[in-house]
């Protein structure tokens, strides 16, 4: 008997959409290998519909707060239905960009200098010398993320709107111009590193990374073997420092001038449509889209 999977998806964090695209992927994907798949729209009565259905394994495919920062892995361990990707302490750390970027740092990866600040503050005066890079705290899909150019006088004041909906708390990073880097890992070991550019605007946003033909991967990217190795060695020590298990990504930018490289943060669950970077690392290492998210509810039975 195959085993029963529940597709969890949507929520209702500001990453609702991209949740329900993975989501449909990924239902599609193992019904396609031969599971009975649930598809389970998340609401706050999650904990009962999951009780009554009694699934297998919970394949997690929310994005943003209380679906990736701990909150439904806990909900899912007291319930004692193995689940996909990080567990409570790796999410909930992860998704806190200041403290992960505190381990990851002590591990020895390189990290951009920042420094946390409140929003009301931020927008009252620069929180770092332009060119800087502002952003929510615990959001992901770039949401919330301002550049502030060299030169600007004021600060940004869009974060201080009555109607902002990304948290009190911003992370504040010194700029790194140059390339947009990303390295998978899997199983212990990297699946590879894509490079993204944005197809218009000046960087990867919420647009150019899920508008269609809003960026361009080049997999694997096209930088010298040390970079390269490095990268990886980064992406995988990060993986191990925050705790995550299953599939993470990292994402790093490299200042081709000045031979910077910075590790940004880790993403304990990246996107899973059939054309995310995650699954088309993982076609580049052979193994399609079936066999990847196959391998993602098998090792999370393990983990038991």
């Amino acid at each position: 008997m195959s085993k029963h999977v529940a597709v969890l998806m949507g929520g209702w964090s500001v990453e609702r959409e991209v949740s329900l695209s993975s989501g449909a992927a990924c239902a599609r994907a193992l019904e396609g290998v031969g599971y009975r798949v649930t598809r389970v729209e998340v609401g706050r009565d999650v904990a009962e519909v999951l009780a009554k259905l009694k699934p297998d394994v919970a394949f997690n495919a929310l994005h943003g707060r209380y679906g990736e920062d701990g909150t439904i892995q806990g909900v899912l361990e007291i319930l004692g239905i193995p689940y996909t990707h990080s567990g409570v302490l790796a999410s909930s750390l992860a998704i806190r960009k200041d403290k992960a970027k505190m381990v990851v740092a002590a591990a020895g990866v390189p990290v951009a200098k920042g420094v946390t600040v409140s929003r009301f503050e931020a927008a009252k005066r620069h929180a770092l010398p332009p060119p800087y890079v502002i952003k929510p705290i615990d959001e992901g899909s770039s949401v919330g993320v301002v550049i502030v150019k060299k030169g600007r006088e004021h600060p940004p004041q869009e974060i201080a709107r009555p109607d902002w909906p990304c948290g009190e708390t911003m992370l504040a990073e010194t700029f790194i111009a140059g390339r947009e880097l990303t390295c998978a890992v899997m199983d212990g070991k990297s699946l590879g590193v894509t490079e993204i550019r944005a197809a218009t605007g000046e960087f990867y946003d919420y647009d150019a990374k899920y508008a269609k033909g809003g960026s361009i991967h080049i997999c694997p990217a096209q930088i010298l073997p040390n970079l390269y190795r490095q990268i990886e060695e980064c992406a995988l020590t990060a993986h191990q420092a925050i705790g995550c298990r299953g599939v993470s990504r990292s994402d790093f930018r490299y200042d081709d001038e000045s031979d910077t490289l910075v590790w940004l943060e880790v993403n304990t669950q990246p996107g899973m449509t059939e054309t995310s970077l995650v699954p088309e690392l993982a076609a580049h290492a052979g193994m399609n889209f079936g066999e990847l998210v196959k391998w993602i509810v098998e090792d999370a039975s393990l983990n038991r």
